[in-house]
């Protein structure tokens, strides 16, 4: 249905007839119901588009207004007029007595106030016809993006089925009945082969306003799919007695995922697995055979890193809360397990956690700890002057830093057997000493090394954080913000197959992720707040989503 032949008809005269009275009523509905939007939008646009046709009858400088009556689809058009004690333009303006003489009713305005003047009916021309409908178009067209937009922005973060329609430079364009969507080459599984009439599933994960209608945004790549797979094919999860918790993919090979049992007397991995395995293998065939690793949660970080790195058997775990480390220790056999093919099972388990985890064995843990101590030793005993004993006593007691001393208690050192109060006494004076002294020195670094102000009083840097920023030739707040936070803290890279690790700059200091993306975008806001105040709350915003766009 369209407007054609409503325009058409009304090419030569105006609707002065009931019969085509009702029909223009007729289309508006048909045309509501077939876009599935409000029929009285239809009509004010007909009203918006048959007022700018008769501004091209009545002149452009004239304000058209045009009613639609709802119940027999008679047309008026009026010219809204405003009155003045001098009219100047006739077109727009109207003495009190004019306006009384044209209607009685006007008898109660006043000057200011305005009024509608009726115009008389009139033929169309076949170019007001065709502007009229062009704008009654244009509006529907925009009603009907702003209400399929309505419709699927609630259908975000869901397993939406459709028909492949067509394959463009490896995209996927998915007709999804009244609009389209699009799976991104990026996000199919590797290898799958889709063709032209297929009806697949993916997962809504973003969906957009676009200038040529709403953009949907689909993924069968992404981790949330297969938890809504799982959502679909094990009920306890569907009804809230089974949580998942996270999950991790590496799309076309394998993946993990960690379910919690809400009510404690259920089995959440048995129950995901189903009757000899039917519920995940429902999973796998739409995921074209992915493998899946059923983690059951724990509180406890070590025993869910051990759960998630099966089938290895890990021995023991140092848990590092604070700077979210895991160091897993397990036997030479089970080294391989754990890390699995080209590194995947680690990777796996590290974005399924959110920890970082390190894996090593016996030995390589053992020749850590003797290194480590060896370390703190050596920093006691050669800035403090200590002799080797007291400092291996000292970190063998707990002791790691020089503050660790300084912030002690003479009676909690004199507690240590072979240390007097006295001692005690001395080596906190000592480490205070040193203390002061360091400072003293990473202040003038500071300075040799040209740290501008602003980075400096950026609150949460330590002074030891500076030093080495400096020594990294971040020496200003912009270079700062311009940072992202695994290059503060450090993590892992696979290149070319392998799992690398990647020194963070502030990885030494025990700098969380959280801390880290806290103080860059406390240097973003500070840069994106002083531009403001001398550029204007306009070029602000300009610069700075220029000056970002490389960081989101």
């Amino acid at each position: 249905m369209g407007f054609g032949p409503f325009f058409f008809g009304i090419n030569k005269k105006m609707l002065n007839k009931r019969a085509d009275k009702l029909e223009l009523l007729r289309i508006a509905e048909a045309v509501a119901l077939e876009k599935s939007i409000d029929k009285e939008l239809i009509i004010n646009s007909m009203e918006t588009g048959i007022a700018k046709a008769a501004k091209s009858k009545f002149g452009q400088d004239n304000e058209i207004k045009v009613q639609i009556n709802r119940d027999n689809g008679d047309i008026e058009i009026f010219r809204r007029l405003t009155i003045t004690e001098n009219p100047e333009n006739s077109n727009t303006e109207i003495k009190l007595e004019d306006a009384v003489n044209l209607n009685e009713l006007n008898k109660d305005k006043k000057v200011g106030d305005e009024i509608l003047q009726p115009l008389p009916s009139f033929d169309f021309g076949r170019i007001a016809a065709q502007t009229a409908k062009q704008v009654i178009s244009s509006n529907v067209r925009e009603a009907e993006r702003e209400r399929q937009y309505n419709d699927f922005i609630d259908k975000k973060d869901s397993i939406l089925s459709g028909i492949v329609k067509r394959l463009e430079f490896g995209n996927v364009i998915i007709d999804l009945g009244r609009t389209e969507a699009i799976i991104q080459k990026n996000e199919l599984i590797p290898r799958e082969n889709i063709k032209a009439g297929d009806r697949i599933k993916a997962y809504c994960y973003d969906v957009r306003r676009e200038q040529r209608g709403q953009q949907i945004f689909l993924s069968r790549a992404h981790p949330k799919f297969m938890e809504k797979l799982f959502v679909q094919e094990v009920p306890e999860i569907y009804d809230g007695l089974i949580e998942i918790k996270s999950s991790s993919r590496d799309p076309g090979s394998r993946a993990k995922i960690c379910v919690k049992a809400v009510d404690t007397s259920l089995d959440p991995v048995g129950a995901c697995v189903g009757m000899r395995g039917s519920r995940v293998q429902a999973v796998v065939n739409e995921l074209q055979g992915e493998k899946i690793d059923i983690v059951n949660w724990s509180e406890d970080p070590a025993i869910l890193v051990s759960n998630a790195l099966s089938p290895a058997e890990v021995q023991r775990v140092n848990v590092d809360s604070d700077r979210k480390k895991l160091d897993v220790i397990l036997s030479e056999e089970n080294l391989s397990k754990a890390i699995g093919r080209r590194g995947q099972n680690v990777r796996l388990a590290t974005k399924l956690l959110n920890f970082e985890i390190n894996i090593m064995t016996d030995q390589e843990d053992s020749e850590r700890r003797q290194q480590e101590f060896k370390e703190k030793t050596e920093n006691f005993v050669k800035n403090l002057e200590l002799d080797e004993t007291l400092g291996q006593l000292l970190v063998a007691e707990g002791f790691s830093t020089i503050d660790d001393i300084k912030d002690s208690s003479a009676e909690n050192l004199s507690k240590i057997e072979g240390i007097e109060e006295e001692t005690a006494k001395a080596l906190i004076e000592r480490a205070k000493e040193f203390y002061h002294k360091d400072q003293e020195d990473i202040s003038n670094r500071i300075k040799e090394l040209g740290l501008e102000d602003n980075l400096i009083s950026l609150k949460g840097l330590t002074p030891g954080m500076l030093v080495t920023l400096g020594e990294q030739k971040i020496l200003n707040l912009q270079d700062f913000a311009d940072l992202a936070s695994d290059e503060l803290t450090g993590g892992f890279d696979v290149i070319k197959g392998e799992r690398v690790k990647i020194q963070g700059y502030l990885e030494d200091f025990a700098l969380s992720k959280t801390e880290a993306d806290d103080l860059i975008m406390a240097a973003r806001n500070i840069i994106y707040k002083d531009w403001g105040m001398r550029n204007g709350e306009k070029k602000n915003k300009t610069y700075y989503f220029w000056h970002f766009k490389k960081i989101f």
